[in-house]
């Protein structure tokens, strides 16, 4: 079993997508929770969401959906979603995210080879070169490739053994779990591809969005702490796009 937690925070205008591509790319080989963790949405997400369940519920189903609520800020809605997970095996997924097909194959098998923790190779759904550009250099295993939107699955063993994603990050927290794992060396890139939007992109501009985020990750490097983060990314790159993350 697999369990698939996705953090929403206003995500009504693509919830409807996720909620019926998500099970579409699943092998059917294996039962699969899918876990949405909202965070006090007011747009309607959780209305959709909750219907969504009551017309595609049925027995015969290998997987089940189901809404929770936690605290706003992305790393309290996933630690909340671990929480809730029936799974030991856990796969941590962004609202406009859509992994390959028979995903759950993949990420199962690399599980029993011994690998317990890793992400998928990425692609934007835009044709801009240096998007292109960036998403090709994820095929590599570099630390500095990895990112919350190639998505992330860890056993619950090595999750509860780092405490989880870190709560005093309101931004950056994929981030800092990804070091943790590679600290331990324990971490696999799946020579797939997952296909995230590129909204914030086209709405902040390539080079404007892109500076920032350099600039998040060389603060953090040079020892900025998470507070002092979040306000840049305030300043900087807040958006109506809300679960977004450097």
């Amino acid at each position: 079993m697999l369990s698939i937690i996705i953090p929403v925070l206003n995500e009504a205008e693509i919830i409807d997508r996720l909620l019926q591509k998500l099970p579409e790319k699943l092998s059917g080989k294996y039962r699969a929770e899918i876990i949405l963790v909202d965070g006090g949405s007011t747009d309607g997400t959780q209305a959709k969401i909750t219907a969504f369940i009551k017309k595609t519920a049925t027995p015969r189903n290998i997987y089940s959906i189901q809404l929770i609520s936690s605290e706003k800020g992305r790393a309290k809605q996933m630690n909340t979603g671990a929480r809730h997970a029936s799974s030991e095996i856990l796969y941590f997924l962004h609202a406009d995210s859509f992994p390959p097909k028979k995903f759950d194959k993949y990420i199962i098998f690399e599980v029993n080879k011994g690998n317990p923790a890793g992400c998928f190779r990425l692609k934007f759904d835009s044709d801009h070169w240096w998007l292109q550009l960036a998403s090709w250099f994820t095929r590599f295993t570099w630390q500095g490739c990895r990112g919350g939107d190639q998505s992330q699955f860890i056993t619950k063993q090595l999750f509860n053994a780092i405490d989880g994603f870190n709560e005093e990050y309101i931004i950056y927290e994929d981030n800092i779990l990804i070091s943790e794992l590679y600290k331990r060396k324990k971490f696999v890139v799946i020579p797939k591809n997952l296909t995230t939007s590129a909204r914030l992109y086209r709405q902040k501009g390539v080079w404007n969005l892109q500076y920032h985020f350099w600039a998040i990750h060389a603060k953090q490097r040079f020892g900025a702490k998470a507070e002092e983060l979040h306000k840049y990314y305030l300043k900087n790159i807040k958006s109506d796009v809300s679960n977004h993350s450097a």
